[in-house]
């Protein structure tokens, strides 16, 4: 009777286990066997091959040894002959495994220790892997927990199956949490490290008001309205912005609720933080207008190449449109992914006046014109001589004081200008040695030619070395700060996708790559450059 109780006993401590760390039962018996299987070896030999079994049903547990069949016997423990493996298995081959039972024996109490330890051991790994194959799979999702306690500003939640750590830097400004608190954080990142699965949570995370709000609004979560951008400065003031699938459901009004009872309930979690829910649109100019609510545009200026807008507002609205210490115009700029600069009226009517003087200097000296004639010219429009040289000859007879002669006459000089300083440029290139065979690739003008040389770039293999950052320039954000950095063409009007098309022609010319596989480079990413900036 008392074996029988044993053995059932095995059993119940198995269940009783799994149960407590949420495991599968046979992974515990598995590791019940290892250590019965260790704990034998240090009875029978270590060099013996033990076996431990433990039935799944009756809770028996029978111990074996495994013979390699061998010709001849070199290790009575670990080897048996082939004749006397046949004596037991008439099929026995060299080379085969034999088993033979072993009778029972009492653990002593170091073996049972080390039996123990082995199964505590094996038992937390299997947890570990619960714990990390469970959550690895919720990254992204909101997580509730009861707080477990608080180390050095480290808040670890109790997850029921699992501890989630919320670190300092990721806790929202004078938020306080207490032993006992239940507390919700978003889950960005799962990792297996040598102490166990860390689970990182996150209240600070962008991601973490997106998903409360499709926790209050309906919409969101039955995909009707979604959430295209989030930008927080935690704790103090988001942006964020949502596009309706239905055109006879307002997505601002929507997360709004009634008397803002959903946006409410967000800003409760977040311990007091003002957002502002701003309609999405594909348009860029009308995004970025909306994003910078509330504050009042006059006029966008878009400059895709760089992904920049400069702003023009009302004298009056700047500092709302910049709000305190930047933070309006930065969660704009965060929300629509786009540098915003901010101008009012009066500094862009300032800055106007001072292109259209600098323009019509320009005029003055390039085609010798009084500056009646070049302050005419440039408040018609025209930017440079290049336009004046190619633009249809009646449209320039239209200007008001101006015949078709005297448009005629400035063409010719904008031409004659343009021809003086394509030779000077060619003159210049010789000098610097660019090669002609650099020269004849297609899209490079003889401006672009000498940019190249005095930056020491003489040869197609040269060119074939560039980045598109290395001819148009890259921006960098230094101390909050959008620092310009410019390329050798800066001022050329050159955009990124022409400098990648002449960087890949000048590598098939150098014979880095096939021709072929400018059609596949078309789909790929783009040129990266080899410097970080």
């Amino acid at each position: 009777m008392a074996v029988s109780a044993n053995r059932l006993e095995i059993l119940q401590i198995a269940d009783a286990v799994a149960r407590e760390k949420s495991i599968d039962r046979a992974i515990v018996i598995a590791s019940m066997e290892d250590a019965l299987q260790k704990a034998a070896r240090s009875r029978y030999g270590l060099e013996t091959e033990v076996r431990a079994e433990i039935n799944q049903r009756t809770g028996e547990v029978r111990f074996s040894r495994l013979l390699l069949v061998v010709d001849i016997v070199e290790n009575d423990s670990t080897q048996i002959s082939l004749d006397d493996a046949r004596k037991r298995n008439p099929a026995a081959q060299s080379g085969d495994w034999i088993s033979e039972t072993l009778p029972p024996f009492d653990f002593g109490r170091i073996a049972a220790q080390s039996a123990k330890q082995i199964i505590v051991q094996k038992v937390r790994e299997a947890e570990r892997d619960r714990q990390y194959e469970e959550y690895k799979d919720r990254i992204g999702e909101i997580v509730n927990g009861v707080v477990k306690r608080v180390e050095y500003g480290n808040v670890i939640i109790d997850l029921g199956r699992g501890e989630g750590v919320v670190r300092r830097d990721e806790m929202i400004p004078r938020e306080m949490f207490r032993p006992g608190d239940r507390a919700r954080a978003y889950v960005y990142d799962v990792r297996r490290e040598q102490r166990g699965p860390q689970i990182f949570l996150s209240r600070t995370h962008p991601q973490f008001m997106s998903k409360l709000f499709k926790q209050e609004v309906p919409e969101i979560y039955d995909g009707v309205i979604e959430v295209k951008s989030v930008a927080r400065d935690p704790g103090s003031r988001a942006k964020i912005a949502v596009i309706s699938r239905d055109s006879s459901i307002d997505p601002v009004g929507a997360c709004v609720g009634m008397r803002g009872s959903r946006v409410q309930a967000v800003v409760q979690e977040l311990q007091g933080e003002r957002i502002d829910i701003i309609p999405w649109s594909a348009d860029a100019a009308t995004f970025i207008v909306n994003a910078l609510q509330p504050a009042e545009v006059v006029k966008v200026v878009l400059d895709e190449d760089s992904s920049r807008i400069e702003v023009v507002v009302p004298d009056d609205q700047l500092s709302l449109a910049i709000g305190r210490r930047g933070q309006n115009v930065r969660l704009a700029s965060q929300l629509t992914g786009w540098d915003i600069d901010i101008l009012t009226e009066a500094e862009e009517s300032e800055r106007r006046e001072k292109e259209f003087v600098e323009r019509t200097k320009a005029f003055m000296s390039a085609i010798d014109v009084d500056e009646v004639v070049g302050r005419l010219l440039a408040s018609e429009g025209f930017r440079s001589v290049e336009e004046l040289a190619f633009v249809e000859l009646s449209e320039l007879a239209t200007i008001e004081g101006f015949d078709e002669e005297t448009a005629g006459e400035i063409q010719e000089r904008a031409r004659n200008y343009l021809e003086r300083v394509e030779a000077e440029n060619e003159i210049r290139r010789v000098q610097l040695g660019v090669t002609d065979e650099l020269r004849d690739l297609d899209g490079l003008t003889t401006a672009m030619l000498v940019r190249l040389g005095e930056n020491d770039i003489k040869t197609i293999e040269d060119f074939a070395g560039c980045v598109p950052d290395d001819l148009v320039g890259w921006s960098e954000k230094k101390d909050g700060e959008i620092i310009k950095n410019p390329g050798y063409f800066d001022g050329l009007e050159l955009s990124r996708e022409e400098a990648e098309a002449m960087i890949m022609t000048a590598r098939v010319q150098a014979g880095w790559i096939e021709a072929a596989s400018l059609e596949t480079d078309e789909t790929s990413e783009p040129l990266e450059a080899t410097t970080e900036h």
